[in-house]
Order: C-alpha cells, then structure tokens, then sequence
C-alpha cells in the first residue's frame, strides 16, 4: 500500500477506531497516521492489553473493515 492512500483513507479511518478503541485520543491518532505498528502500541498502552491481545483485536478490526488499509512496518 502506498503511503499516499494511506494518508488519504486516514482521516476516514479516525472516527472508525475511536469507536472501536474509545480510550485513543486525537493526539494519538495523530501520532499514529496509518502506521500499524504505532496504532498497536497506542491500543496496548491506552486499553492497558497485552501485545497478543492487542494484536487480535487489530486483527479482527482489519477483517471487518477491508477498506481500512495499514502501513506495515
């Protein structure tokens, strides 16, 4: 995935995951801006869950919502 689509979906992608992770704030969001390595570190240090936890819960977001794309690290 490019980083230009990236960019472009994200500002549709904010309020998906504030609904899913309510504890993420803006400023995280910002930080974050596609990245999934950040996103996963974000939900893990906000929600206080465990890597693997944290990991299937990204999992099962990104399998329901297909057209949410991730910059992999």
């Amino acid at each position: 995935m490019n980083q230009d689509r990236v960019d472009g979906n994200w500002k549709q992608v904010k309020g998906k995951l504030k609904e899913q992770w309510g504890k993420l704030t803006d400023d995280d969001l910002d930080v974050i801006a596609g990245r999934r390595d950040q996103l996963l570190g974000r939900i893990q240090e906000r929600h206080g869950l465990a890597r693997d936890e944290a990991q299937r819960q990204l999992e099962t977001f990104s399998r329901q919502n297909p057209e949410i794309f991730f910059e992999r690290s």
